[in-house]
């Protein structure tokens, strides 16, 4: 950071006064805190990094109070990065501004490999750190482990369910697999089945896996009571919500089997608790029923949740959620993203694969493709739809896909800015161009601006940190919360 960028992101924090995702304020005017492990650690846990600015007081409304020394705070600044496992490599940057001195500490994003960062004095469990909003919270004991499981490569898929015995698997539906994986394979044909088992990890050292219960098994939630799909309709747009009569939920149901099995289960859930309604084609008069949803979305957004959820035992007591709203349905699966893709590259690039062997037996048996086309085809149906584009959230542990019912060319009387007033709640605290876009499950920046934020900003209700300079790397964008109120 140049001393012009330090002393623009001082102008910007009397703007906007509040801290950041990325931006942490310290005073720092009588000695360097104490206790910056948890900012070090959550900052390095995160793609974008993050800066630590000493000298404003939050406490004071942001008063610009500078540092008490700015030589000493720098060298205590390190003494401090030295105590991260592993180091913490920070850019330092003074300034001076109207006799006051002030330091920016620049975290950079470490690779995903090497976290979780966290600080020595408390160990990786309870010294690790990931940034929520504005604030750092202590990462949860799965959150440490998603960490280590991809950096060692774990297979949680194919680990030993000891009380699982071979004669409590569905032997027609094994004996399918087994012909099908044979097929067109003249030398796999030639080894047993018993070798077979072992070779494809049915079983590991003559015990069943994980994988097998949950492809093969007459009833996986003997063993797992959670590992199943909790599906409910609600009377309104939240949680909580009740309908006339005082009910909470107008259908509720569990969904249990094998995956094959809870796939169909959650299909014939959501088609019965969907609207079908006519529309005419204004051009040719042609009628056509079309469901709220497309079909082809919902079944490729449960499938990649029974597929790509986190099978590992830190998870096995949380069940797959789908939820139905007025105006959306979200299906939420335990484990966030794995591996190192983002948001905005999800079905553009080939991620890194969690479940392998369940995905892979699941092809053999012509249940999914396993050709990473499951979120380009849920794009391109609700498109079809006139639809919004689908939501994908990545919210500490958990993978979310939020389709909405409402959009272009709707029945007349429907609401149509759902959208609006979502991403209006997002902007309270300030958003960069790219978190708006990957909030939106977009592939282009520009277009999710131009398109989405501008329109808003125009109206006043959205508001930029730099409106002098629009096109600044550096923009931010916020709610104006007097707008938003009389709006």
């Amino acid at each position: 950071m140049t001393t012009e960028e330090l002393l623009e992101k001082l102008e910007l924090i009397q703007k906007l006064k509040c801290e950041t995702p990325t931006l942490e304020i310290k005073s720092a005017n009588q000695g360097c805190p104490k206790h910056l492990y948890d900012s070090l650690s959550s900052f390095s846990n995160q793609d974008d990094g993050g800066i630590i600015i000493f000298g404003v007081d939050e406490k004071q409304n942001y008063k610009e109070v500078g540092v008490y020394d700015p030589q000493d705070i720098q060298k205590k600044i390190n003494e401090q990065c030295l105590q991260m496992e592993p180091v913490v490599r920070t850019l330092l940057t003074v300034v001076e501004k109207d006799g006051k001195f002030f330091v920016a500490a620049e975290i950079p994003g470490a690779d995903i490999t090497d976290r979780p960062v966290f600080y020595q004095g408390k160990g990786r469990m309870r010294g690790s750190f990931t940034r929520v909003g504005d604030s750092d919270e202590p990462m949860t004991e799965y959150e440490v482990y998603s960490y280590e499981a991809y950096r060692k490569k774990y297979q949680d898929d194919i680990r030993v369910i000891e009380r699982a015995s071979f004669a409590s698997l569905n032997q027609e539906m094994l004996a399918n697999y087994i012909e099908l994986l044979k097929k067109g394979k003249t030398r796999l044909a030639a080894i047993s089945d018993d070798e077979i088992y072992e070779l494809m990890s049915i079983k590991r050292n003559n015990e069943i896996t994980l994988s097998a219960v949950m492809n093969f098994s007459l009833y996986p939630q003997a063993y797992f009571p959670q590992l199943c799909i909790i599906a409910t309709v609600v009377p309104g747009t939240e949680t909580g919500t009740v309908g006339m009569q005082g009910e909470r939920f107008l259908d509720n149901q569990r969904i249990e089997g094998n995956i094959s099995e809870m796939l169909d289960g959650a299909m014939q859930f959501v088609s019965k608790n969907m609207r079908t309604k006519t529309i005419v084609d204004p051009h040719t008069g042609k009628r056509e029923d079309r469901t709220d949803y497309p079909i082809t979305a919902l079944r490729e957004a449960i499938l990649n949740a029974l597929v790509h959820r986190d099978y590992s035992i830190h998870t096995e007591g949380m069940p797959i959620q789908i939820i139905m709203f007025e105006d959306r349905i979200e299906i939420r699966n335990p484990g966030g993203i794995y591996g190192r893709i983002k948001i905005d590259q999800l079905g553009k690039v080939q991620p890194d694969t969690r479940n392998p062997v369940i995905a892979s037996e699941l092809e053999v048996l012509k249940i999914t493709e396993n050709r990473y086309s499951g979120i380009p085809t849920i794009r391109r149906t609700m498109q079809e739809y006139h639809l919004p584009q689908p939501e994908f959230l990545d919210e500490r542990g958990s993978f979310i896909v939020k389709l909405y019912k409402y959009g272009e060319n709707v029945v007349a009387g429907e609401p149509e800015e759902w959208e609006d007033k979502e991403l209006i709640l997002f902007c309270r605290t300030p958003r960069t161009r790219k978190e708006i876009c990957e909030y939106l499950g977009l592939s282009s920046v520009s277009y999710a601006i131009q398109t989405h934020v501008m329109p808003l900003v125009e109206k006043g209700i959205i508001k930029m940190s730099i409106p002098e300079k629009p096109k600044s790397p550096k923009q931010l964008f916020y709610c104006d919360e007097r707008k938003k109120d009389q709006g």
